[in-house]
């Protein structure tokens, strides 16, 4: 039978963790595949668990399985590859990407229980409508909402929630990258944006089997990245998104600027960031928390039980000295506990491509001049002429087109490329000028 430490998660009589064992990332796509050689580098074995076959079409191109001494597929019956791994007796097991939260959660509590995140509140750190519960249980304010199945629920939300003739927001309860997340103004088209929701399989290849309705709030929005251990959280970077309605699209990907310790701004989301943790059971390793700050205060927009996505723990790296991934690194190699803080040493400024309208690219090779402006560190691009490219929606078509890093100890001159990136864009059938930039 399992005991109970009271400060921590429901412990099986006997441990089969080995702090000399591989480290097992789950889902190691996007950022999780940065683990591998970090902790190869470190002098330790990686084990791979995927959730299944193969990766979701959106992480496919970041799987990379010669970087792993053993595979362990799951392939819906838990039991092997919980037997599988205690034979191993790894040392940690972390989620890789959003796709393998609910897993890592299923199997950590099973091998490695002290370094697990807390069983019972598992579902709050992957469902929306659970996450929102719990934080507004823990006494922090969220964004007035409710997941449901049933149409008719949400009709009688929103008549008793005042909010009849309000912008309303409806999403998936477990999409990532602004799949499925909806605007409607004057809560107009909810019906059919439900009933459009309701049964889809999103780009994760989960059903959405209930739908986040939920009240369109205003305001700033940030995420902040944390790691985690034994409870004992640490910030790694605190960065703004600027977000942009893009045609009937809400929330399209403009830039992410990381910021500076001292921004007078974490006084306020720090607390808010940090109680969210503790309200969704996060203890161990890393995260990932959006927040809207509104006039009203902070509000959680969503979290996730795993690194930030998009490779960004390596530009983390350049900015501050510092990542979610090295951090991680160091905990389970014995080096130390981490800061609980960051330094900023070199501003970085994450600018998305952003088609504005659908058509066909032309004069893709006028984006090389990208790679030329004074503060450029590393770019993607996934352009070429004759290439029919649709509206940008979400992350995952922000993507599809590529994205570009700055860094420079001037601020000033980050703002002057991406003004420099949306006037080459200009160029392209596919791109328009952006709304210009904050001061």
């Amino acid at each position: 039978m399992p005991h109970r430490d009271p400060s921590g998660p429901a412990v099986p009589a006997g441990s089969y963790r080995d702090p000399a064992g591989p480290a097992v990332i789950v889902d190691p796509y996007s950022s999780g595949a940065l683990f591998a050689p970090a902790f190869r580098d470190a002098g330790v074995p990686v084990v791979a668990v995927t959730s299944g076959p193969r990766p979701p079409g959106v992480y496919a191109s970041s799987y990379l399985p010669a970087d792993f001494d053993e595979i362990v597929a799951f392939d819906g019956d838990l039991a092997p590859v919980i037997a599988r791994l205690r034979e191993i007796r790894p040392r940690c097991v972390i989620a890789g990407c959003e796709s393998g939260v609910e897993l890592a959660d299923a199997i950590a509590p099973e091998v490695v229980p002290e370094v697990a995140n807390t069983p019972e509140r598992a579902a709050a750190r992957r469902h929306k409508g659970a996450m929102a519960a719990a934080a507004a249980a823990a006494g922090l304010p969220v964004i007035a909402q409710i997941c449901t199945a049933d149409p008719a629920e949400m009709e009688a939300w929103i008549e008793a929630s005042g909010l009849a003739g309000r912008d309303l927001v409806v999403k998936p309860p477990k999409s990532v990258c602004t799949d499925g997340v909806i605007r409607l103004p004057g809560g107009r088209g909810r019906r059919k944006a439900f009933d459009a929701l309701a049964g889809r399989t999103n780009r994760l290849g989960l059903v959405n089997d209930r739908v986040v309705v939920q009240e369109y709030v205003k305001g700033v929005e940030y995420v902040v990245d944390t790691f985690s251990h034994d409870g004992v959280h640490t910030v790694t970077d605190v960065c703004r998104y600027r977000k942009i309605d893009n045609g009937p699209y809400m929330a399209v990907y403009d830039s992410m600027e990381w910021l500076p310790p001292d921004e007078p701004v974490l006084d306020e989301l720090l607390p808010y960031a940090l109680g969210v943790l503790d309200a969704v059971g996060v203890r161990h390793g890393p995260a990932h928390i959006e927040i809207m700050r509104t006039a009203r205060g902070p509000r959680l927009i969503e979290i996730g039980a795993r690194p930030h996505g998009g490779g960004h723990p390596a530009f983390c790296q350049v900015a501050t000295g510092d990542s979610q991934v090295a951090r991680t690194v160091r905990q389970y190699t014995g080096q130390g506990p981490p800061p609980r803080g960051y330094e900023l040493l070199s501003p970085m400024l994450v600018v998305f491509h952003i088609a504005q309208r659908p058509g066909v690219v032309r004069n893709a090779a006028a984006l090389d001049a990208i790679d030329g402006l004074p503060t450029h560190h590393f770019s993607v691009r996934h352009f070429a002429d004759g290439r029919y490219i649709e509206m940008t929606k979400d992350l995952f078509s922000s993507f599809d087109l590529g994205f570009a890093v700055f860094t420079h100890p001037d601020r000033d001159l980050l703002w002057a490329d991406y003004r420099a990136v949306r006037r080459i864009e200009a160029g392209l059938v596919a791109g328009a000028p952006a709304p210009a930039p904050p001061p």
